[in-house]
């Protein structure tokens, strides 16, 4: 697969699942726009590494994903840097534990924010250029949340259902088109947010690693196995192949069983 000549967008990719992401993407020749909220020099320098890494041109654009006006800005900004806006990956995304009374509003409202809202403001301004192009994807981060859910993640369950809803207008507003629209639904994913949290958790269950790997974080994944970044980044990528040209308006599951329950 190549997808040399094409340019890319992922939000919320200076780290875990869309930097993997963008770094597939970028492996396949793919321009790619890397995206957070901070504008610091080491975003930058990530984009160069990423750069020199894979042979591909790597730009970061700061843009606070919780606004809509820097959501649709950064499609603009991008597009402008590389040409165009062939393939967009709406990743970012926060989230927040707690009773639905206990919820605190201001976290409902950033969580929906940046989660759900944020990919509608993204594919508004990206879809005109799509259509200019000719082709185009959009490649939604939903989750195993997006199609079943969890108690105290409200916000984040209803975001992320959300974002399988829009996936599917999305993919039916572009069905006559060479326009795809696919949402990728991960399960529990080593990230390094997530690395970070397995000492604490030994340590308050008294557990070693594998204990907590197995019983804990992944209590609800059958195959007790983490998906990688890599993984779902060549799930991205094969969204992109001609391939997976017919494939439009559903979501992709990676999560060793979660939704086979």
């Amino acid at each position: 697969m190549n997808l040399k000549g094409k340019t890319a967008i992922v939000t919320g990719s200076n780290s875990g699942i869309g930097l993997g992401v963008a770094r597939e993407l970028a492996k396949l020749g793919a321009q790619v726009a890397i995206n957070s909220f901070t504008d610091r020099e080491e975003d930058h320098a990530l984009a160069r590494a990423l750069s020199e890494e894979t042979g591909a041109r790597v730009i970061y654009v700061q843009a606070d994903m919780s606004d809509p006006a820097q959501c649709r800005a950064l499609v603009t900004r991008a597009a402008e840097a590389l040409g165009g806006a062939d393939i967009l990956v709406n990743n970012a995304g926060i989230q927040h534990v707690a009773r639905i009374e206990e919820f605190p509003v201001e976290k409902w409202n950033a969580i929906l924010a940046i989660n759900l809202s944020s990919a509608f403001h993204t594919t508004a301004a990206a879809l005109p250029l799509m259509r200019k192009a000719g082709w185009g994807r959009v490649i939604n981060i939903a989750s195993a949340h997006g199609l079943t859910a969890s108690p105290f993640k409200s916000a984040y369950v209803a975001a992320k259902h959300g974002v399988v809803g829009l996936t599917k207008v999305t993919a039916l507003e572009t069905a006559e088109e060479p326009i795809t629209a696919n949402a990728i639904c991960p399960g529990y994913v080593l990230t390094p947010l997530v690395e970070a949290q397995i000492p604490d958790t030994m340590e308050k269950y008294g557990m070693d690693r594998e204990t907590v790997i197995r019983e804990v974080l992944l209590e609800r994944q059958p195959s007790k196995r983490f998906a990688t970044v890599e993984q779902i980044g060549g799930v991205a990528a094969f969204l992109c192949s001609d391939a997976a040209e017919q494939i439009t308006g559903t979501t992709i599951s990676v999560d060793g069983g979660w939704t086979a329950l």
